[in-house]
């Protein structure tokens, strides 16, 4: 049975505070860790810890700007002079004003008996680029700080409390991101069958069980190469960096800020799986899932030649049992979500996900994000025939 618009808004709402609250208790436990190995004179962890808390918050800000910038210029009805904005985004608060911005338009439309399918529209084109913005931070800094953890705590044999706190809340973190993003290219289509939870749970479970071998390889290497992971790193940035400028992408509304979203992009195909072009991806996702199976695998040959035990007593048996069935389940999972599970995309009303689904069919004619919606059409690449003539038009959004 169809929600009603206050539902669906309601509950949107309350998974933004839910998705605000995550980002600020894991950003506040990153800090907290930083600050215990500044005092316990580990100043090496505690300068990688806010290292890359910097690095990622100056993404973050630097992609929330370019697309304040692209956007239409009567679109965003902020109180805030530009000049204002501008200097959020420097002292790297950017991020958090999309949030509080996107939690007073979904309460504005909550509190409307009927609401409008402009607030409607508008709450969906806010909520879109907070998720793609969650995604990002997730892979720049959420999962490299789990990855510096895990290494930490198996050079150092033991673990604090607050990095069990750091651990948990990082994979709180990840997955609501990719649960919200998930979410996030359902409801940017008009027209899609209906979404169950099952879809959802399974899409969730096996990214997170393929990224978790991944995290698992690179700190068991850090352990024993600390000085040799960033020029890994950066050897295969580089190759996934060409590889995404070999695709062909065209997300961002320059060419400067494009390879500003490749870099991004790479760094996410470094640890996951991230669809950027048109059409069917299964060859591209096997070459990238063979390209990562084949890398771990020599990282994890290259520790198990220097060390049989781990400094923490854990049997090198058990633990890597523990990733290679982690990385089979995540396998099967895939393959029984994309057989099963991924929505094929048909020219038909929705009414189920997303506020934009309740709009009429003048929905045209109100704000769309653009941007999601380009790599919704990636990721439920049937809509793509369908949906083109509408892609193409004149609307309010992102060109």
């Amino acid at each position: 049975m169809p929600c009603s618009p206050r539902a669906i808004v309601l509950r949107d709402l309350v998974l933004g505070v839910l998705g605000t609250a995550a980002f600020l208790l894991d950003l506040g436990t990153d800090v907290w860790a930083a600050v215990q190995y500044a005092f316990s004179g580990r100043y090496l962890w505690a300068a990688l810890v806010l290292a890359l808390l910097l690095v990622a918050s100056l993404v973050l800000q630097g992609f929330s700007w370019i697309w304040l910038r692209a956007d239409p210029v009567d679109l965003h009805d902020s109180k805030l002079s530009h000049r204002c904005l501008a200097l959020l985004h420097i002292l790297q608060l950017g991020y958090l004003y999309r949030c509080v911005q996107g939690l007073q338009q979904g309460l504005l439309a909550w509190q409307q008996e009927v609401p409008s399918e402009f607030d409607l529209a508008y709450s969906d084109f806010l909520s879109l680029d907070i998720s793609m913005l969650r995604l990002f931070e997730t892979f720049l800094e959420t999962t490299p700080q789990l990855t510096l953890v895990l290494a930490i705590v198996l050079q150092s044999g033991g673990v604090e409390y607050y990095q069990w706190v750091g651990i948990c809340m990082s994979f709180l973190a990840i997955s609501w991101a990719l649960l919200d993003y998930h979410r996030a290219l359902r409801t940017c289509l008009p027209s899609k069958p209906l979404l169950g939870l099952s879809s959802s749970v399974v899409y969730f479970l096996w990214n997170l069980l393929l990224l978790w071998p991944r995290v698992l390889a690179v700190a068991l290497f850090s352990t024993l190469f600390p000085h040799c992971v960033a020029l890994h790193f950066l050897g295969l940035w580089l190759v996934l960096l060409l590889w995404v400028w070999l695709q062909g992408t065209d997300f961002m509304p320059g060419p400067c800020s494009e390879w500003l979203y490749r870099a991004t992009v790479a760094t996410i195909l470094y640890f996951s799986w991230f669809n950027v072009a048109e059409g069917h991806t299964r060859g591209r996702a096997t070459i990238h899932l063979v390209f990562l199976l084949s890398d771990s695998s020599l990282l994890v040959a290259a520790w198990v030649t220097q060390s049989t035990w781990l400094p923490s007593r854990f049997l090198l048996q058990v633990l890597l049992s523990v990733g290679a069935g982690s990385f089979l389940l995540g396998l099967v999972l895939r393959l029984v979500y994309y057989h099963w599970l991924h929505p094929s995309c048909h020219w038909k009303p929705d009414q189920v996900d997303g506020a934009r689904a309740l709009l009429s069919t003048e929905w045209c004619q109100l704000p769309q994000n653009r941007r999601m919606a380009r790599l919704a059409h990636n990721f439920f690449p049937k809509a793509e025939e369908e949906t083109a003539s509408v892609k193409n038009r004149e609307v309010n959004g992102v060109l």
